[in-house]
């Protein structure tokens, strides 16, 4: 028996890597994301709520499949078929994402695709799991402590589909509160088998994320005449981003990393549960805030005009929650906080009245100039550290 469950999942080994299929699945979360930054629009405060509940779902989803690929290789017997099904799943689950809440006439219901393609995606994932805890009482435990929570979130969703307005977003906040609470509570008997590929895997999303920020850039111009107002905005809007980038890479990753490959047993887990599977959601929601925004910026790019109400709002608000999420990212693992983004994350809101008197231009260079002030701080003020940190 122990031999056929080897033939049907092989586990991964501690120096993986991430696998072709795990980055193939990913290109279904890039479409989905995509998806997420359209339900902002037009820019109101509902469909600024009706995004975040989204990208909390998607979320769930992606990081349940970086705990599997992380016991499993992916890419390997029935790993390889869970995915494949995964990725159909999500690519439904996607499709559905502008009628996940209101229905639109002329076809299938909307939001109880959506729901049915979470519905499948998570029982295939939980599935896969139980198939593979075979020989591994601790974690068939913790699989048993936690799937009567999956059911239930699963129904709640379900149920929501037949619900409209404030009832309907009431029952999907319950569902995911549901979720990432039994997480926390149902034990420490998971897995991590690589400490590198489950950083390097969040790591991934971050780039996905702050790929989309790229891509809604040249949304944001598309159809306009190439100008140098234009030229400038894109280049600082590209600058903000490699910023957000270098804040996570530099050093934060590789400590948190370090952390996480030194920790052993409830810790290792405590850690990759904390920094990543929790603290990285307000990171990726912080980008796509921001990626709102900087639409909006590169659409005013040609004149003048101050940018106002809930772009404004997402923008620097998505930058601020952005280093909030790096702030919980290290402290999870290293116990420490970090003063100097604190800091920044409290000077980017401070802004937010000045910058609603500036050009959308302005209000994205002032933004711009702030995280450049705490990206020099920090490559100055810790060298040493940042160079042990990173080998050299």
């Amino acid at each position: 028996m122990a031999n056929h469950r080897s033939r049907r999942f092989r586990a991964l080994e501690e120096r993986a890597s991430v696998s072709e299929l795990e980055l193939f699945f990913d290109l279904v979360f890039v479409y989905a994301l995509t998806r997420v930054t359209e339900l902002v629009e037009p820019a109101t405060w509902g469909n600024a709520l009706h995004a975040v509940l989204v990208l909390a779902v998607l979320w769930w989803v992606l990081v349940g499949y970086a705990w599997l690929g992380n016991v499993v290789r992916a890419d390997h017997g029935a790993a390889k078929a869970a995915i494949f099904l995964a990725m159909g799943a999500t690519l439904v689950l996607a499709l559905a994402i502008p009628e996940a809440f209101t229905d639109r006439p002329g076809g299938l219901p909307g939001p109880l695709v959506f729901a049915a393609g979470y519905a499948v995606v998570r029982i295939v994932h939980v599935t896969a799991f139980w198939a593979l805890s075979g020989g591994d009482a601790g974690l068939r435990g913790q699989l048993s402590r936690w799937i009567p929570s999956l059911l239930l979130s699963v129904a709640l969703f379900v149920v929501a589909s037949r619900l409209h307005g404030a009832p309907q977003a009431v029952l999907w906040a319950t569902a995911l509160v549901v979720d990432y609470t039994a997480a926390q509570a149902a034990g420490n008997d998971w897995r991590i088998n690589s400490a590198g590929h489950f950083a390097e895997r969040h790591g991934l999303i971050v780039i996905i994320a702050l790929g989309e920020s790229i891509v809604e850039i040249g949304a944001g111009v598309a159809g306009d005449p190439v100008t140098w107002r234009i030229i400038g905005a894109a280049l600082l809007a590209l600058a903000l981003c490699a910023l957000l980038w270098w804040a996570y890479f530099d050093m934060s990753a590789p400590l948190v990393e370090h952390a996480l490959t030194q920790a052993v047993g409830a810790e290792c887990i405590r850690i990759a549960r904390g920094s990543y599977t929790f603290m990285h959601l307000p990171m990726v929601a912080g980008v796509i805030g921001l990626s709102v925004g900087l639409e909006h910026v590169l659409e005013d790019a040609a004149g003048r005009e101050p940018l106002h109400g809930i772009p404004l709002y997402l923008m620097y608000g998505g930058t601020a929650l952005f280093l909030a999420g790096l702030i919980g990212f290290k402290h999870m693992a290293a116990g420490s906080w970090s003063r100097p983004r604190a800091a920044a994350a409290a000077a980017v809101l401070i802004a937010v009245p000045a910058a609603a008197h500036l050009s959308a231009i302005g209000a994205l260079a002032l933004l711009t100039a702030i995280l450049a002030a705490l990206v020099g701080y920090e490559t100055t003020h810790w060298s040493a550290v940042r160079n042990q940190v990173r080998g050299r």
